[in-house]
């Protein structure tokens, strides 16, 4: 299934069944009586959580989308059935934004939210009875729904983020530290799509590769930079096969700063990925380098070396830890 994560579409409640005017008529009686039921609410239109972040692809093609009209209402002073509920399904961390009011409702949990309220039925002739009108003839016509058209932008909540430029080595360590199965090649922009993966109940993303200028809209731009705001830790990924290691790091943390500078306020960690292709010379000027411009922790990672991933991984599941016992 193809990744989507912006969709406008135009949502509309259900609008409220007429009430109608009937009479009930009883053996032996000479008058009638009123009996005319109410209509039923129109159907309301909510949106749920599902922890799928592919589920925005459901409603790419979709241009409007309606909850069922409630029925007219009934003889016998029966009401009429209330309209069926739209329910979306959108992935958690999706913001769902009304482009007229500007209301926005932000899915970060396991909850179903109401985002437009049903029609009001009408009111049959029975409702209007009274000693004065005891035949009335009166009833009202059910209440159109609420209706609006909306923007859903998805934003991936995650504990940490792998960001790095293209051909990093992201996709192969998050499949290596958590067995997903992000796309992996040796060519840049191999990654077109997050992944997440889980370690032991922490979840990782792979941010598709940044370039230089990719706060401005180059390369692949804001599709993804959105994806790196509500991640807790920011892992950044340098591959130890870069002609300029540091270089890479301040070129990527320049654009996340650029996008939104709170970004530099996020915990952060540097790793060095496919360790093994340099030499050990190599590898000690790196990180030499590195602790000369920041004061981060460094690890190295060489590809697929168990000794190593174990290492890293409970670097991750420690910070992680740290960070939430900070938070109580």
């Amino acid at each position: 299934m193809a990744f989507v994560d912006e969709i406008n579409i135009k949502l509309s409640a259900g609008k409220g069944g007429d009430g109608v005017v009937r009479w009930r008529r009883e053996k032996y009686k000479d008058k009638a009586g009123p009996s005319g039921g109410n209509g039923g609410r129109g159907g309301n239109v909510f949106v749920r959580s599902v922890r799928d972040i592919y589920r925005l692809a459901d409603y790419a093609q979709s241009r409007e989308l309606k909850a069922v009209d409630g029925e007219d209402g009934m003889k016998d002073s029966r009401t009429g059935a209330n309209g069926e509920d739209l329910v979306l399904d959108f992935p958690i961390g999706s913001v769902v934004t009304n482009k007229e009011t500007g209301e926005r409702f932000e899915i970060i949990n396991d909850e179903e939210v109401k985002i437009l309220k049903g029609g009001r039925g009408g009111l049959g002739n029975e409702h209007f009875k009274s000693s004065r009108n005891v035949s009335p003839r009166e009833q009202t016509d059910g209440k159109l729904g609420q209706e609006a058209e909306f923007y859903i932008e998805l934003l991936l909540i995650a504990d940490i983020g792998l960001v790095g430029f293209p051909n990093a080595g992201k996709s192969t360590l998050l499949n290596s530290l958590t067995g997903a199965k992000s796309k992996v090649g040796s060519y840049r922009f191999t990654t077109l799509e997050p992944h997440l993966g889980d370690l032991f109940g922490v979840i990782i993303a792979d941010i598709p590769g940044l370039i230089e200028g990719a706060s401005e809209g180059k390369g692949l731009g804001h599709s993804f930079l959105r994806h790196i705001s509500r991640t807790r830790l920011l892992a950044f990924c340098i591959s130890a096969e870069s002609e300029d290691p540091v270089f890479e790091y301040e070129a990527v943390k320049e654009e996340l700063r650029l996008y939104d500078p709170k970004m530099m306020e996020k915990p952060s960690i540097v790793i060095i990925t496919k360790a093994d292709v340099a030499d050990e010379k190599k590898m000690k000027k790196i990180t030499s380098d590195f602790k000369k411009k920041t004061n981060l922790q460094i690890h190295s990672v060489p590809i697929l070396v168990d000794e190593s991933l174990n290492k890293i991984s409970k670097v991750m599941i420690d910070w992680v830890k740290e960070l939430s016992s900070t938070k109580k």
